[in-house]
């Protein structure tokens, strides 16, 4: 069996810049990666512990209390209706699932899984990973007559924060029907809207009442700051969560029992996610503000939890400018050669770091 080539991790890469950045007199300010800082709601940690003596094995398919708030809360928090409670299967993250997702489907050498010019790096990894070949792509013209096994969708997006309107949502959904694709929707910035308002693949005005062959995955890592909670889940068309199922039983791929009781307070407690947006808000007026006066322009970053901005340079000239600030970015080129003059700026940092960077910049 031949050795699957991967790509370097991304990060790696930016510890020359990291060193620089480590070294201002006031330390680093760490916008590189969208990993949280403020505390996980007490209703999370309390939920947590309320569990922890439960000595057998938890159930793949995540207890009904957990399904039943996942749907509640795509209901509540995004107007999404008519799903069943066996179609929602809870992940270890989003990150596996991603990763793991085209193999976990059947997909392999000759098929072709689509996903966005500007991307989440593992998507190309969980293509590498079955097998597949890799076409970036961002409109269905740019796909052609070919017919791919998969189409990855992002919106908010990471790294761009762009958002999709349901009639572009609409147009794929129906192409992807006609042609029986898979169409996955990456959607853990849903409910970080700034600009603009983003909407579900599995909205009734995006699919119309058909959800055969979409999937949304969904992540509480941003909108509960569990990330090391490592907590999703996936949704959509029950058939496909059904064959997910089945492979995740055997795998052992399985949420254990406290985090899936820790989800369902995080799915619950829609005033911990209403503070957390707040505390985003801020520092995404506070970071815009002080980029553009200091001569970035930005671009798209409508939603989400990132800022995609620009000097109209090399990104890696970018990141060494800003580094030599004492602030550290990721180069747009992590996210896909178009990105090659832009830097991915996260608000993922208190209030504090994101004042000093401003103070910094200014």
């Amino acid at each position: 069996m031949s050795k699957i080539a991967l790509p370097d991790f991304p990060w790696d890469s930016l510890a020359e810049f990291k060193e620089k950045a480590c070294a201002h007199p006031d330390g680093v300010v760490d916008l590189s990666i969208g990993t949280p800082v403020d505390p996980v709601p007490s209703s999370v940690r309390d939920a947590l512990a309320s569990v922890s003596d439960i000595p057998g094995y938890p159930t793949t398919h995540g207890i009904p209390a957990l399904r039943a708030a996942a749907l509640d809360a795509l209901r509540r928090r995004h107007g999404i209706e008519g799903l069943e409670p066996d179609a929602v299967l809870p992940t270890i993250g989003s990150k596996e699932l991603v990763a793991w997702l085209p193999r976990l489907l059947g997909f392999g050498p000759g098929d072709t899984v689509v996903i966005p010019e500007l991307a989440y790096p593992t998507y190309e990894v969980g293509v590498l990973l079955a097998g597949a070949s890799v076409l970036r792509a961002d409109s269905l013209t740019a796909i052609g007559p070919q017919r791919p096994a998969m189409l990855w969708l992002n919106s908010p997006s990471n790294p761009t924060g762009k958002v999709l309107g349901v009639e572009h949502l609409r147009k794929v959904v129906q192409w992807a029907q006609e042609r029986e694709v898979v169409v996955v929707s990456d959607e853990c910035y849903l409910a970080l809207g700034w600009e603009d308002e983003p909407v579900s693949i599995l909205h009734p005005a995006v699919h119309g009442g058909r959800t055969d062959g979409l999937l949304a995955v969904h992540s509480l890592s941003k909108s509960a700051n569990m990330a090391s909670y490592r907590a999703g889940f996936v949704t959509g068309d029950p058939k496909l969560v059904a064959e997910l199922l089945e492979v995740r039983k055997h795998a052992g791929m399985i949420v254990p029992r406290p985090v899936q009781e820790a989800m369902i307070a995080g799915l619950t407690d829609d005033e911990s996610l209403a503070a957390q947006r707040e505390r985003y808000a801020r520092r995404r007026l506070v970071l815009r503000k002080a980029l553009q006066d200091s001569g970035f322009r930005i671009e798209n970053s409508e939603a989400g939890l990132y800022l995609w901005s620009t000097r109209d340079e090399d990104s890696l000239k970018t990141v060494e400018w800003l580094a030599e600030r004492g602030i550290l970015v990721a180069p747009g080129t992590f996210y896909g050669p178009t990105g090659s003059k832009h830097v991915r700026v996260a608000l993922t940092a208190t209030d504090e770091r994101i004042d000093a960077a401003a103070a910094r910049l200014a």
